[in-house]
């Protein structure tokens, strides 16, 4: 599988796991426990989690998932914009370390910019780094702008994640070579869409039976197909979290790409950056 490279030089699998959703019905915990850890046995070491994803509740399924494998997984956890401060982030990430059962995160992100400054966040971030508590930090949602305002900490913003899928193309336009102009690698979540509608699209369909794959691979492979891209969808299946592993073998051809672009034009100027 392709390897992503953080700025410290950290590599971490193109593809990774996403948890929003899970933890939310105690009875699916254990199912959901059980997709992870089938995901780390298929090399999708990368997991990414949140406080806000079930009040916590997705964070106490990584808990389960990576017991006893803790070595194996990248943990990825988010805070909330209001508790990115000097005076709250450090209460907010010893919860998160306490859920998750671990010493520290590797990758910890503000979920969404909100009321506390860039750099008090970006304090509190490398106060808690300086702690070992996490091993480095990133962002959410942020856009050109935004990145922009980090000024001198830009270097250490360790990636950008963002809604980014066949049907949200916007951080073609300036989001994703600014990122990689700098060797900052894009998280893409919910690359696959939400709601099963990208998934009947014909074209990606036809696309994906070209391949030998279903929709789900295809629309993953084109996420994947730019360097420095990251995505982490998410599946409690075991059969669906096969079927994105094959993501990872499909090389789509020209033929392939102008098909897709004309059912998802590609960006022609500037737009918000889209979030869920």
């Amino acid at each position: 599988m392709r390897s992503i490279r953080f700025p410290d030089g950290t590599e971490v699998p193109a593809l990774g796991q996403g948890t929003w959703h899970m933890g939310e019905r105690g009875a699916d915990r254990a199912a959901e426990a059980g997709a992870l850890r089938l995901g780390l046995d298929l090399g999708l070491r990368l997991i990414d989690t949140a406080e806000m994803y079930a009040d916590g509740g997705a964070e106490e399924v990584v808990r389960e998932a990576v017991a006893g494998r803790r070595d194996e997984a990248f943990i990825v956890s988010k805070v909330y914009p209001q508790n990115a401060s000097r005076a709250r982030m450090a209460k907010a990430c010893e919860a998160s370390l306490r859920r998750l059962g671990v010493e520290a995160v590797d990758l910890y992100l503000l979920h969404w910019r909100g009321g506390v400054p860039l750099a008090e966040t970006v304090e509190a971030f490398e106060s808690l780094r300086r702690a070992g508590k996490i091993r480095r930090w990133g962002v959410s949602n942020l856009d050109v702008d935004d990145l922009e305002e980090l000024g001198a900490a830009l270097p250490d913003c360790a990636t950008d994640q963002v809604l980014y899928s066949l049907e949200a193309r916007g951080p073609e336009f300036d989001l994703l070579p600014f990122c990689a102009g700098r060797g900052m690698p894009v998280m893409a979540y919910s690359p696959v869409g939400q709601g099963g509608r990208l998934l009947r699209n014909p074209a990606l369909r036809r696309v994906a039976e070209r391949h030998g794959v279903g929709p789900a691979a295809a629309a993953l492979a084109f996420v994947l197909r730019r360097e420095g891209v990251i995505a982490i969808p998410k599946a409690s299946d075991p059969a669906h979290l096969r079927e994105n592993a094959r993501a990872t073998g499909i090389a789509l051809s020209e033929e392939d790409l102008r098909e897709l672009d004309a059912a998802f034009p590609p960006p022609r100027r500037k737009a918000a950056l889209a979030m869920l």
